[in-house]
């Protein structure tokens, strides 16, 4: 395929979608734009990768919103970010890459010494000795990946967000929907500065404390304000492409700063207007961290009794509150882990494992593709990352077998959605967190184990599913017979080459139940492990700088977990606020009085998840939703584990729930295939996971057995 540098290839609509394809997932070329449909440009920002690294130095994003077109660029020396020569940059852009490259390394560096601490933790434990403030260092540790991860997001444009309205907007239409939610966006964040710098002032009193000797903790309590200074000055700046409509935020933000200090005493009656502009901006793709924090700022400043200047320290209070969380820690380590495993070519080499075992037998591939998928599902946290970057590799093997093309997709697109609820799974643990705060506990050990029967139930499901559509076995003419010499060469041989990717898991699971590591202790040790398993796989596998690429790996961790942390950082100051309006109280008032049974309350509760899982990502909706449910599930008597499987496996259900599931928009775009194709591939793989999920909300023990048998609760 020839590929032109610069912009302007030429060719038809099936030709550009063809380049597309082949560029994102084979890194073709230096830089170059292609024109595809708006809704698979969308697909990128959907799935946190606007902003994607295809392969090596080889990017790929959306060029804007509204518009059917993305920019493939290979960062090369001499060239710039948007394929030009170095002599056309502005005068401004090598001092911002600078800046950029320092923002990554700083994320490397704080990811290192969170996995770094806690083993020499371990180590030093066995001389009877340990580090001072070891987990207070860990914690504000993680304060700053969230808001530096925070900050790499915006700086991407990979903020997360609720809507997908305006990828059908025409580009002037998109335009300005862009300008108005950020200039809302700009606010908030600015607010949110304002609001750290006062709580940092505040504790500056108290100088005396320091984090470890010779450093004030608040210092480390700066990153706050730095944090929301450089996302409000990043929205405004992604606002619009010229100056002077860049401006356009800036002046709302000062307009509503204004007006919100000096001229409304008694602000009641602006309350809906204001939470209305809030809603505008969410539909308009405001991140949903405008939305939580705008809704808090109005809420305790209308209805709360607070006065502007004190709502702010409140939410940053909220956040930093969060860090103290003994459990966050482990959320970034085993993220680093995951994407520290999906880097290199450790799928390749499950593959060949996986089918030198399962290969020969009926419905052989069918294995093979759910395992995978479920594999790296577990450590990504991501179904639609396993759909994108496992697709292309496991689509011939499921065509060799002689799957058609809709059985292959269907198959590929439910087995993308395994994974979750196996440990070490990113959603396992933030929902223990997140739940943890609402007035239940939930211990990381109780959840890893209440999901591993009904993940297990969910697996078989879909295997059962794969083995019974697989075509009749024809042996083609010539093909050599079965050898159990060459078998068990070819299976020596593939377990070799895959025995530390197999051993993550065991790894894992055996550090965190073996007794001799606490939860995050065990999160380092797997995040180390992965380590060793990338610095063999890029040093002599691969053969790639590690300088030049882990760093980049570190930051997209960052992004994703800076990003998963800084809405649940203001997530918790608007539980705040519902808390003190009794909204949970209320809503439990109502439940009991008009759902007669938990029966029937688990019933209605399928469906609604159903549907969040459809509009939302799975963090975004763990951080919103679980506050309301799980006093519901204590006033219905439900366990806490139960509901948490619950809770995520029916979000797993909702992605391949037509017509607007997450899975199915990915799944047509990796394949080239029209929706109506991939929703009805995708059917009988609904069928198979609503049996699984039916069985897992009607019969508890699934889930809380094994954990009682274990933990003996």
């Amino acid at each position: 395929m020839a590929v032109n540098r610069g912009f302007g290839w030429n060719g038809n609509r099936e030709e550009r979608e063809r380049c597309a394809y082949d560029s994102v997932f084979a890194g073709f070329g230096e830089a170059w734009e292609i024109a595809v449909p708006a809704q698979k440009a969308q697909v990128f920002r959907q799935c946190r990768f606007s902003w994607m690294r295809v392969k090596g130095s080889v990017f790929a994003f959306p060029l804007a919103m509204g518009e059917g077109k993305l920019c493939m660029v290979r960062v090369a020396e001499g060239m710039s970010s948007n394929g030009s020569d170095m002599k056309s940059r502005k005068w401004w852009e090598p001092a911002l890459a600078v800046f950029h490259r320092v923002e990554n390394w700083s994320i490397a560096v704080a990811l290192t010494a969170m996995m770094s601490l806690p083993l020499l933790e371990i180590v030093m434990r066995q001389f009877d000795t340990g580090i001072s403030g070891n987990s207070s260092i860990q914690q504000h540790l993680v304060l700053f990946v969230a808001m530096i991860g925070g900050v790499i997001a915006a700086r991407e444009s990979r903020l997360l967000s609720l809507s997908t309205f305006t990828a059908y907007l025409k580009s002037g239409y998109a335009a300005a929907a862009k300008t108005i939610s950020s200039s809302v966006a700009a606010f908030v964040a600015a607010a949110l500065c304002v609001g750290s710098w006062a709580y940092v002032m505040g504790e500056f009193s108290d100088r005396e404390a320091e984090l470890f000797p010779g450093f004030p903790l608040w210092w480390a309590k700066l990153v706050l304000p730095f944090g929301f200074l450089m996302l409000a000055l990043r929205l405004a700046w992604h606002s619009a492409d010229r100056w002077w409509l860049r401006l356009i935020p800036v002046l709302v933000a000062a307009g509503l700063f204004y007006f919100g200090f000096y001229e409304f005493d008694e602000v009641e009656g602006f309350v809906w207007p204001l939470l209305i502009l809030v809603l505008i901006a969410t539909v308009l793709g405001a991140p949903i961290f405008v939305t939580l924090a705008g809704s808090a700022l109005v809420l305790f400043w209308g209805w709360g009794g607070y006065y502007p200047e004190e709502v702010g320290p409140i939410l940053a209070l909220n956040l930093y509150d969060l860090v103290k969380s003994p459990m966050l820690v482990t959320l970034p380590l085993f993220t680093l882990a995951g994407y520290l495993l999906a880097q290199g070519n450790s799928s390749q080499r499950l593959i060949r494992l996986i089918n030198a075992v399962f290969g020969r037998v009926r419905g052989g591939s069918a294995i093979v593709t759910v395992l995978v998928c479920t594999f790296f599902t577990v450590f990504t946290g991501a179904s639609g990352v396993t759909i994108l970057a496992l697709g292309g590799l496991l689509m011939p093997v499921l065509l060799a077998a002689g799957y058609d093309d809709r059985r292959s997709i269907g198959l590929l697109t439910g087995a993308g959605s395994l994974g979750v609820l196996f440990p070490p799974c990113l959603p396992l643990i933030l929902y223990s967190v997140v739940a943890s705060s609402a007035r239940v506990s939930i211990s990381l050990e109780q959840i890893f184990l209440g999901g591993l029967l009904p993940g297990t139930l969910l697996l078989v499901l879909t295997i059962g599913y794969g083995v019974m559509r697989e075509p009749k076995r024809v042996v083609a003419t010539g093909e050599p017979p079965f050898e159990f010499a060459i078998w068990i060469r070819e299976l020596g041989r593939a377990a070799l080459g895959a025995t530390g990717e197999m051993l993550l898991p065991v790894v894992a699971l055996f550090a965190l139940f073996s007794g001799y590591a606490t939860p995050v202790e065990a999160a380092a040790v797997s995040a180390f492990y992965a380590m060793i398993l990338y610095v063999v796989d890029a040093k002599w596998v691969r053969k790639v700088s590690m300088l030049k690429e882990l760093p980049g790996v570190m930051a997209e961790c960052g992004l994703l977990v800076g990003g998963v942390l800084l809405i649940l950082g203001v997530a918790m100051g608007f539980t705040n606020y519902l808390v003190t309006a009794m909204i949970p109280d209320q809503l439990v008032e109502w439940a009991t009085a008009n759902i007669e049974s938990p029966l029937m309350f688990l019933l209605l509760l399928n469906v609604f998840l159903i549907v969040v899982g459809c509009l939302m990502d799975i963090f975004s909706a763990i951080i919103v939703i679980v506050p309301l449910i799980v006093p519901l599930g204590a006033a219905f008597g439900i366990h806490p584990v139960h509901l948490g499987i619950v809770f995520l496996a029916n979000l797993q259900l909702g992605y391949i729930t037509p017509p607007i599931g997450m899975n199915l928009f990915l799944a047509s775009y990796r394949f080239e295939k029209p929706m109506s194709m991939v929703i009805r591939a995708a059917l009988p793989m609904l069928v198979v996971f609503v049996i699984g999920v039916l069985a897992i909300t009607y019969w508890p023990a699934l889930t809380t057995w094994l954990p009682n048998l274990v933990l003996g609760e």
